[in-house]
């Protein structure tokens, strides 16, 4: 059998940092960062005596997140202690949330090949994060607490994904989800987004699941779609044998390009969940989810609805946009300043996207290119005061030299001439000095590009190309159109 001859199956466990100040538990920091166990505190290492105090911070933020996928946010809701095992884990057991979580259902919406996809989840719940082991040389390992105890969503999917590349689109919409609040960066790279996938293949039109193996460490969503890719070719390699998928829990390898063997996946019952008993029943009052409701912002599949109808941007170019708050709400602000909204769009996603590697700084306030700026040049190209050439040429020289376009225009004479008279008499000397190119034109009417491009040399390249152009073909009669 083939890998086709399989359907995949694919769950996803999403942890998400969240950005309060202080960690879930306790008044350390939760910065990310800062020296080995110097964000730490009795509470965070379990030191005994130490009592729980919830962050309501961080309940704010998982009712928000819920809201926005649309989950069914609990009123009431308890805290359980789920136990294992591991040094980066100094109470033996991590505060978590098992059978009352604090968001049951919802769905994370996203966009594949231009088709909307909508992923039921199974539930959002909070917990509070483990430390981090370091691995040195010759066998040594070292714990760093930094990490323990900061707050966590865990976003739980249904098993609704079917490839790998599904997969890694729906990472990416819980992180723009998760930015678009403003309640995390959404950084994998610093582990304040991580993934799990539970990965299982079955007969195509079976009903029963198959075999789950876990896999861990995909920090980014490259890794997410590779790290998958392979267990399902690994899975199917194993079943076309006759064998059985063994439950476990698989790391994955980036460098080696392989997932391979950690433990036996634990089941629920494993962990020994039982209620905390240091922590009393959260409630979420009716008045709050309210007030939690109305400040939601204006989310990812919400704009991408704006952008392709009243705005009139093309489903490609709302994509790129909505992928991030940062480029929709820069997009938006220049649009606000006077810009035509294609153009707009255009610039943003060329030129400006170009430059501004990293989404997340057009935020910055020393943003060298401002919304106001870009709004600015776009419109001298519309009014024609600038020709496309030059207003690139122009904006490469905003971005280093933090000039806005009319300053760089009015400074080095750079306004695009659309001056009829003076055109018309350019055009008139040039087409006067290449009678054997006027004549060879009308055989071959895309020599009016050698007439152009003479004609625009004589200007400096300030000549506009449009106006230009009607005069050559004026000129140089009907054969050239």
């Amino acid at each position: 059998m083939s890998v086709n001859d399989y359907e995949v199956v694919i769950g996803l466990e999403v942890h998400v940092q969240l950005a309060t100040r202080s960690k879930i538990f306790s008044w350390s920091s939760a910065a990310f960062g800062g020296d080995p166990n110097s964000h730490t505190d009795p509470v965070c290492l379990g030191l005994p005596g130490t009592l729980p105090v919830l962050n309501r911070a961080a309940v704010d933020s998982a009712v928000r997140l819920g809201l926005a996928a649309g989950c069914t946010i609990r009123t009431r809701c308890r805290f359980a202690r789920k136990h294992f095992f591991y040094a980066d884990l100094p109470k033996g057991f991590q505060i978590s949330q098992f059978d009352e979580p604090i968001c049951d259902g919802g769905a994370i919406k996203f966009r594949l090949h231009g088709e909307l996809r909508s992923v039921a989840l199974t539930r959002i719940h909070l917990e509070e994060d483990t430390g981090k082991n370091i691995h040195a040389a010759a066998g040594v390992s070292f714990v760093d607490y930094n990490r323990a105890g900061v707050p966590l969503c865990e976003i739980v999917s249904e098993p609704d994904i079917r490839s790998a590349e599904e997969a890694a689109e729906y990472v990416r919409a819980v992180r723009a989800l998760v930015r678009y609040l403003g309640i995390g960066d959404g950084n994998m790279e610093e582990g304040s987004l991580r993934c799990d996938a539970n990965v299982s293949l079955r007969i195509r039109g079976a009903a029963a699941y198959g075999t789950k193996a876990e896999i861990k460490n995909m920090n980014s969503f490259k890794n997410v779609r590779d790290a998958i890719e392979h267990e399902i070719k690994r899975q199917a390699t194993i079943l076309d044998r006759g064998e059985r998928v063994a439950q476990e829990t698989r790391l994955w390898d980036p460098a080696r390009g392989v997932t391979q063997s950690m433990r036996s996946k634990e089941s629920a019952h494993d962990y020994r969940y039982f209620p905390e008993p240091d922590l009393p029943p959260l409630v979420v009052t009716e008045a709050e989810l309210a007030a939690f409701r109305g400040s939601l912002p204006e989310l990812p599949e919400d704009r991408f609805a704006r952008y392709t109808g009243s705005v009139g941007l093309s489903p490609q170019d709302a994509g790129v946009l909505v992928a991030d708050h940062e480029i929709a709400s820069y997009f938006d602000a220049v649009v606000s300043a006077g810009a035509p909204p294609k153009r707009a769009a255009n610039w943003l996603i060329n030129e400006v996207l170009a430059r501004a590697a990293d989404p997340r700084r057009l935020g910055d306030a020393d943003l060298p290119v401002p919304p106001p700026a870009l709004a600015e040049l776009v419109k001298l190209v519309e009014d024609g005061t600038l020709s496309g050439k030059l207003a690139k040429d122009v904006f490469a020289r905003m971005w280093t030299e933090r000039r806005t376009a009319g300053e760089i225009v009015k400074a080095e004479g750079l306004a695009q001439v659309s001056d009829s008279s003076a055109l018309e008499a350019i055009c008139q000397r040039i087409v006067a000095a290449h009678p054997e190119e006027v004549a060879r034109v009308h055989n071959n009417p895309k020599l009016i590009g050698f007439f152009v491009g003479a004609v625009m040399k004589e200007t400096g390249g300030k000549g506009n190309p449009k106006a230009i152009n009607d005069i050559l073909r004026r000129l140089l009669g009907p054969a050239s159109s």
